[in-house]
């Protein structure tokens, strides 16, 4: 099994645990609790910042000692937009859970900014429709980089059965501003029915790294350089929430020259 490919863990918890440490790179950490509901997980954001993001689910949410009420809404990725929570460095943070709850806990480090802690509700989440034809997927922009953050980027991504997503095949590796800008990403999926499947390629132009994997309802795929589109297959729906950061705050991609040629045609 490829070194990418972190399978979901059964039962309930942490059952997803990306550090930089274990991805052997610098910036992006991702944790994935699943809840039921009264169960409750706490944290420190030490030196990074976070982005909660409630995939599924309702939670009751304390940071910083001040109550921010039950957040979440959506009971299915598939359906509507998350709400979220960004917390700076320094921060406290628990979450008890409303009903059954499935908690990302998205990392990157801090900068020193000094940014207030915020709810993020879904009216403040700008939606956009990416590709046409079977390469038609929809994107929520949870925290884009026109939105205040130190390093993290993070968005969701519905990729219909049958389409191709984060494609054509483009990467973001080099340091290169303002041709291209290094960043790191995690890809945590969800499949709708969630017997589905699809598939992922990480790659590099010449080929020191090329994994093929198949995906399935809550893997998470780790992204430290190259290419890296998905497919999904005929009749099931692909979620995923990316998670990207790196020394500049700011998506910059190349395409696969070889697969430009689709952009235009």
């Amino acid at each position: 099994m490829s070194k990418l490919l972190l399978k979901a863990a059964r039962g309930k918890g942490r059952v997803a645990h990306v550090t930089p440490e274990s991805a052997g790179w610098t910036y992006v950490g991702f944790d994935l609790h699943k809840l039921e509901k009264g169960q409750s997980v706490s944290g420190m954001t030490g030196d990074k910042e976070v982005c909660l993001v409630f995939v599924t689910g309702k939670g009751k949410v304390v940071a910083n000692g001040e109550d921010l009420g039950v957040l979440g809404a959506r009971m299915s990725p598939f359906e509507g937009k998350p709400w979220s929570v960004y917390l700076p460095e320094g921060s406290e943070w628990s979450v008890v859970a409303d009903t059954d709850l499935e908690l990302a806990v998205c990392s990157a480090p801090s900068l020193g900014g000094g940014l207030p802690m915020r709810v993020i509700s879904p009216d403040d989440l700008g939606q956009e429709t990416r590709g046409k034809g079977t390469n038609t997927r929809y994107v929520t922009n949870i925290l884009p980089e026109n939105q205040p953050a130190d390093s993290l980027l993070v968005v969701e991504v519905i990729t219909p059965g049958g389409h191709t997503s984060s494609y054509p095949p483009h990467k973001h590796d080099q340091d290169n501003l303002p041709a291209e800008s290094y960043l790191e990403e995690t890809y945590y999926h969800r499949f709708n029915p969630p017997q589905g499947f699809g598939f992922q390629r990480v790659y590099t132009d010449d080929r020191s790294l090329d994994e093929a994997m198949a995906i399935e309802d809550g893997d998470v795929v780790m992204v430290p350089k190259g290419y890296h589109p998905c497919a999904a297959c005929h009749g099931y729906d692909l979620y995923y929430l990316n998670v990207m950061a790196g020394p500049k705050r700011t998506w910059k991609f190349h395409n696969a020259a070889e697969h430009e040629w689709l952009m235009k045609a």
